[in-house]
C-alpha cells in the first residue's frame, strides 16, 4: 500500500503547487481619471497615451478576497523576455506615474508583485501576453460609447455603466471610482475576472471593497 500512498501524496502536492490562486482580476484604468486628481500625472516618455482605457494589471486573487503578492524574488522582471511585446505594451499598458518613464518601472512592479504569483501557470512573457490578449478581447471604451456613455465630462449612473459592460461581455464588472481635483466622484478603474489560465472571462467570485456614488463623471482625456 505504501507506493500507492506516496503516489497520491505526490499527486496532491503537484496539484497544490499548480493551483496557488483562484482567479485573476484584470484591471483597466481610465487615464483621464488618473490625471485629473490633485496628484496629477506625467505622460510617458513616448508621449501622451491614446484616449483609451489602459491596462493596470492582471492580479491573482483568492476567493476569500485576499491575494498573494511578491511570490518569487528569484524571478525579477527581465525586459529582454518581453522585447517583442514592448511596443504593444507602451500603447496598451502605459505608465502615468511621475516622473515620466518608459513603462519599465510600472511593468516591473506588476510582474514582481502580481505576476510572480501566477508563474506556475504563466511565465513572464505569457503573463504580459495574456493581459494584452484580454485587452483586445474587451474594448471597454467602445462598449461604453455604444451605450451612449462617452468620456466628455458628463455624469452617468453607475448602474448604466455596469449594465453596458455586462450586456456586452456577459459578465458583471466591478467599478472603482476616484475623485477629481474638485472632489467629484468619477469612473477610474474597471475590474473583470478571469480564470486561472489567464484566458477566459468568468463571473467574479468576490468583488473588492469600495463604493462609488450612484452617479459618476466620465472625464475627457
Amino acid at each position: 500500500m505504501k507506493p500507492i500512498f506516496i503516489i497520491v501524496v505526490l499527486s496532491l502536492s503537484v496539484l497544490c503547487s499548480a493551483q496557488e490562486f483562484d482567479f485573476f482580476y484584470f484591471v483597466q484604468q481610465w487615464p483621464g481619471s488618473y490625471c485629473d486628481t490633485k496628484k496629477s500625472c506625467c505622460y510617458p516618455t513616448t508621449g501622451k497615451p491614446a484616449a483609451d482605457f489602459g491596462i493596470h494589471g492582471l492580479w491573482p486573487n483568492y476567493k476569500d478576497g485576499t491575494y498573494p503578492s511578491n511570490c518569487d524574488s528569484s524571478n525579477p522582471f527581465n525586459q529582454n523576455k518581453i522585447s517583442d511585446l514592448t511596443s504593444s505594451m507602451q500603447k496598451n499598458w502605459p505608465t502615468l506615474a511621475c516622473p515620466s518613464g518608459n513603462g519599465v518601472t510600472f511593468w516591473s512592479h506588476e510582474w514582481e508583485k502580481h505576476g510572480t504569483c501566477s508563474e506556475s501557470v504563466l511565465d513572464q512573457h505569457g503573463y504580459f501576453q495574456a493581459a494584452l490578449n484580454l485587452k483586445k478581447k474587451v474594448n471597454l471604451l467602445q462598449v461604453l460609447n455604444n451605450a451612449g456613455i462617452s468620456a466628455n465630462g458628463e455624469s452617468y449612473s453607475l448602474s448604466s455603466i455596469k449594465s453596458a459592460i455586462q450586456e456586452a461581455i456577459g459578465y458583471n464588472p466591478w467599478i472603482e471610482c476616484n475623485n477629481d481635483e474638485s472632489g467629484n466622484s468619477q469612473l477610474y478603474q474597471v475590474y473583470l475576472c478571469v480564470d486561472t489560465s489567464g484566458s477566459n472571462l468568468i463571473e467574479c467570485p468576490v468583488f473588492p471593497n469600495g463604493k462609488c456614488a450612484s452617479n459618476i463623471e466620465f472625464p475627457s482625456f
